[in-house]
Formats: C-alpha cells, sequence, structure tokens
C-alpha cells in the first residue's frame, strides 16, 4: 500500500486515467470519493469499464489487492506479441490443472499472462472443442488483449482483432509445420 510519510494513503491514480483491473479490462477513473463505510471514512476509486460500461468502487486501501494497474507500456506488449507469435505450445493434458494454471494467469492480470492462456487456447482449438469454461476464458483473454492494445496504441479494435488473429493464425501454422515434420 502506498502511505506516505503522515499514514494517509497516498493516490496511485488520479481522475482521467486509464488503468486495467484484472479479469475485468480497461477502465477509467471517474471519480476519487469518500464513502462512510460502517463509521469509518473510506476513499475510493469509481471505475468505469470500458468494454461493458459498467461501474466498480474499488478501495484506494485495496488497489494492490485487486491488482489494480496502469495500462502496458511498448515493452510489454512487445513482449506480449512474442507470446502470440510463439509456436512454442505444450497443453497440459489435464483438463483441471490447465484450467487452474490458466486462472492463476488471468488472475495476474498481466497482460503478457493473458497472453500466453490466449495463445494457448488457441492453439488447443485445433486439437479439440473447448469446454464451456475454456470458451469462456478464451473470449475473455482475447477481448482483454484487443482492449488493451486499442487503448494503449488508439487503434481501432477491429485493427488490433485482425493483427491479434494474425499473429495466432501464423504462429499455429509454424507449429503445425513443426509437428508434421518432427
Amino acid at each position: 500500500m502506498n502511505v506516505n510519510e503522515t499514514g494517509e494513503v497516498k493516490l496511485l491514480f488520479k481522475v482521467g486515467d486509464k488503468v486495467v483491473y484484472p479479469n475485468q479490462g480497461v477502465g477509467e477513473i471517474r471519480e476519487v470519493c469518500c464513502k462512510d463505510i460502517m463509521g469509518r471514512e473510506e476513499e475510493f476509486y469509481m471505475l468505469r469499464i470500458l468494454s461493458n460500461d459498467s461501474t466498480v468502487m474499488i478501495p484506494v486501501t485495496n488497489v494492490e489487492n485487486v491488482g489494480l494497474r496502469r495500462l502496458s507500456s511498448e515493452k510489454q506488449l512487445r513482449s506480449l506479441f512474442q507470446v502470440l507469435e510463439s509456436d512454442d505450445y505444450e497443453a497440459e493434458q489435464d483438463w483441471k490443472s490447465r484450467y487452474k494454471e490458466n486462472v492463476e494467469k488471468m488472475k495476474t492480470g498481466s497482460i503478457v499472462e493473458v497472453g500466453h492462456v490466449l495463445q494457448n487456447l488457441y492453439f488447443l482449438t485445433f486439437a479439440k472443442p473447448l469446454s464451456f469454461r475454456e470458451k469462456k476464458m478464451y473470449d475473455r483473454a482475447r477481448q482483454l488483449v484487443i482492449s488493451e492494445i486499442s487503448t494503449v496504441r488508439g487503434e481501432a479494435e477491429g485493427t488490433v482483432e485482425e493483427s491479434v488473429e494474425t499473429m495466432l493464425s501464423g504462429a499455429y501454422e509454424r507449429h503445425s509445420a513443426t509437428q508434421a515434420v518432427g
């Protein structure tokens, strides 16, 4: 927690900042307000999630616990693109283990970890149909990746979606070619 010398919680974000709320996506800080919670004044960020226009209240003191973070840097996006373009893939054979590992990666809020989930599930779709839960996770990971790239780069989501699809399909084609040879 960010606390100054006087013991007050320092604000990490200000109104208008775009941030990422893990598993929810890109949002914008709309307001910083105080609310009385069981007789105690507490500061909150009012966050509007851009993908579904919902509002979330996050206690300033709980920012680190929920993983609220700034948008990815260009360097982090380059790392994400390396993941999406990688033809390196080894599926966890056990469904439960694979799902649990992917849930943990999604919870981190790291765009690179979410990219690993997206790439892994994309490749898996060619081997067998995804379960309902994995299909939902795939859709969520895809949406999170596309919306963050779009926001960081100021590009239309449709353009970013095409780029992500091109990276993933190219990686899968290379993977398939090496599997056919080996």
